[in-house]
């Protein structure tokens, strides 16, 4: 699946909306706009004298035109007279771009497993379940360019599938070499249950968490920037797509 507008919209909404009380001092019509609901992002200039907002609701994104008078709002895209789409710029500076940069830190600051070279140029996340087949058909797939150091992966642990799998997921996060313990059980062995400090157990629970907030469904759910962009693939990928992950063909 490819989401490149509206990546993560569940748990982005009003991640940057613009603080309560600076929304007491907007014009009118977007005031009565936000006492329904609406987010206001950010301002921009538009033509014909308009004033621009970038916005959404309960994830849908939009733009809002004020007019000069200040007393009237419009909401909608705007086309000049080539038919460009003049909303969708806007949309991408002020919205969808920090959006997705705050998905890309709550990643970075979940709890994961390495796999591959620290220095590796190209970085992905992955949610993994340690019962999840298709994790280690996935895991298998990306050796070549993990291999070669060109690609880290990063194996968001987390216990979805079976009644065991939390505790095979802290068990992992707990080993004293993750990323060894991480290859065994990728390349076909097994991980056995066991007690591990409440702080491991937290960080499956966390990473759950994030997974249902994020609003995932499969695993392996795999992110990645493509193009300056967050693009995300739920369970494994075509052969295509695998290479555009990598960010190029197998080494």
């Amino acid at each position: 699946m490819r989401l490149p507008n509206a990546l993560f919209s569940v748990s982005l909404a009003a991640l940057i909306a613009i603080p309560t009380a600076m929304a007491g001092a907007l014009p009118a019509p977007l005031q009565a706009l936000t006492e329904q609901g609406l987010e206001i992002h950010g301002e921009f200039e538009a033509p014909a004298g308009l004033t621009g907002y970038a916005a959404s609701h309960q994830g849908r994104e939009m733009t809002v035109f004020l007019t000069a008078d200040g007393n009237h709002a419009i909401v909608g895209t705007m086309i000049d007279a080539e038919g460009n789409d003049l909303s969708e710029a806007p949309l991408d500076e002020l919205v969808r771009a920090p959006q997705e940069g705050e998905v890309w830190q709550q990643l970075e600051e979940s709890h994961w497993i390495q796999d591959g070279n620290v220095d590796a140029p190209r970085v992905l996340y992955t949610f993994t379940d340690p019962n999840c087949p298709y994790c280690r058909q996935f895991w298998e797939q990306a050796r070549p360019w993990v291999d070669a150091g060109e690609v880290q992966l990063r194996h968001i642990m987390v216990g979805i599938l079976r009644q065991d799998s939390p505790a095979k997921a802290a068990a992992l996060l707990g080993a004293e070499d993750p990323e060894a313990a991480l290859h065994d059980h990728s390349d076909g062995g097994d991980i056995t249950p066991s007690a591990q400090p409440r702080d491991i157990e937290d960080q499956v629970y966390r990473n759950n968490q994030l997974f249902d907030e994020l609003g995932l469904y499969a695993t392996p759910s795999t992110v990645y920037r493509h193009d300056g962009r967050l693009q995300r693939v739920d369970g494994m990928p075509e052969e295509a797509r695998l290479i555009e992950m990598m960010g190029g063909e197998a080494p």
